[in-house]
């Protein structure tokens, strides 16, 4: 990332990360589980619509940034090591994937 590039995607950062804190606020205990996929479609157009792609770029570094703290401290509570995690994670994407 160059220095422009930085300061473009820093300018978004705080606003962006608040969304996504409010798309997970939303997101979390909905049920059924197709709905979580609906918000997360709103709030990306959303993003896209007022940042552009810039926004949506800031807005996948944040939720990574959240994902990756949450399996870490999953790991740690309960004491599986994080290559675990990732693997049930993959193995309940393989389980749903209706195309493989």
């Amino acid at each position: 990332m160059d220095e422009e590039e930085d300061k473009r995607l820093s300018a978004l950062a705080p606003e962006v990360s608040r969304l996504s804190i409010a798309l997970l606020r939303r997101a979390v205990g909905t049920y059924p589980a197709e709905r979580v996929a609906q918000e997360a479609l709103d709030c990306a157009d959303d993003i896209l619509e007022r940042y552009g792609t810039d926004g949506l770029r800031v807005l996948a570094m944040s939720l990574a940034c959240w994902a990756t703290v949450q399996v870490e401290i999953n790991s740690h509570a309960s004491g599986r090591p994080l290559e675990s995690l990732l693997d049930d994670m993959q193995l309940t994407w393989l389980e749903v994937d209706t195309e493989g």
